[in-house]
């Protein structure tokens, strides 16, 4: 039986992931950190922390997660922070039903069943807490960002309704949505636009140029970006505090997108929002 607090961590590659998982193994809990490649493992592997290999599209993959987690510690599971995920870029008209397809496999529905799946543990013992690490573009939607953006949308309204529905069982909800924080998601949406997006055929072709450029390097340098410690302040909170918030919003970013959206006639807002790169 494990006596330390269980958690499983998704995504635990680089960034927001490794960070919190390796923070939380210091802070005393028993962390079972999932990658989708074994050469990802030893870094993490040499700080104590237990990795498993575990991929959102392949649903028997997330099964074989959750059971092997439960041997381990003889089913307790405590709490799951759903963070793997990436970007698709791209104007909507040229993104593929494929391509929006595999967005919402690994953003949602691995999620959801991932999710799913370690509830009936957290029921048998009274209590858990469930965070997905969601997106400012989960509440506030960006140009050239459809596919992420419709696949936070979405993962917002599961979470609250659950957060819901679950509302008496002992198990809380909670959605972090961070702006722009310091990690390798840059560079994988990058990779996504090019395999997936025919930009010289495009429409766009000119503004796909100016932005690649940008997430190419060339651009300005995001101050308002954040380091992954950020994003873990209101993580520990969500998962220890008496009473969780459902929304964490973090960066300069991110609050003041919310505070506008709030105040704005709907149309001024989204004209504002063509201003922003």
């Amino acid at each position: 039986m494990s006596e330390k607090p269980v958690i499983i961590i998704t995504g635990c590659s680089t960034g927001i992931g490794a960070y919190c998982a390796g923070a939380l193994h210091r802070d005393g809990w028993r962390v079972f950190a999932t990658v989708r490649r074994t050469e990802d493992m030893a870094a993490l592997e040499g700080q104590g922390i237990e990795v498993l290999i575990m991929d959102y599209t392949r649903p028997e993959s997330i099964a074989a997660l959750v059971d092997e987690v439960a041997a381990r510690t003889g089913g307790r599971i405590d709490a799951l922070f759903n963070n793997g995920a990436y970007g698709q870029a791209g104007a909507v008209e040229d993104i593929s039903v494929a391509v929006l397809r595999q967005q919402f496999e690994t953003n949602v529905f691995g999620w959801h069943d991932l999710t799913c799946r370690v509830i009936p543990f957290m029921r048998r013992r009274g209590q858990g807490r469930i965070v997905h690490c969601s997106s400012i573009l989960g509440l506030v939607p960006y140009r050239y960002r459809g596919a992420y953006n419709a696949s936070k949308f979405a993962l917002e309204g599961l979470g609250i309704t659950l957060r819901m529905e679950l509302e008496g069982s002992g198990i809380h909800v909670s959605l972090i949505e961070p702006g722009p924080i310091a990690s390798n998601f840059t560079a994988t949406a990058l990779k996504h636009i090019k395999a997936n997006i025919d930009i010289e055929n495009s429409a766009h072709a000119q503004e796909y140029r100016r932005q690649l450029a940008r997430l190419e390097g060339s651009g300005p340098v995001n101050k308002h970006k954040l380091g992954p410690e950020a994003v873990y302040k209101d993580l520990h909170h969500a998962l220890t505090a008496r009473r969780p918030k459902p929304h964490y919003v973090i960066t300069t970013p991110a609050k003041q997108g919310v505070l506008l959206k709030r105040l704005l006639p709907a149309s001024l807002f989204y004209r504002l929002l063509r201003k922003f790169d």
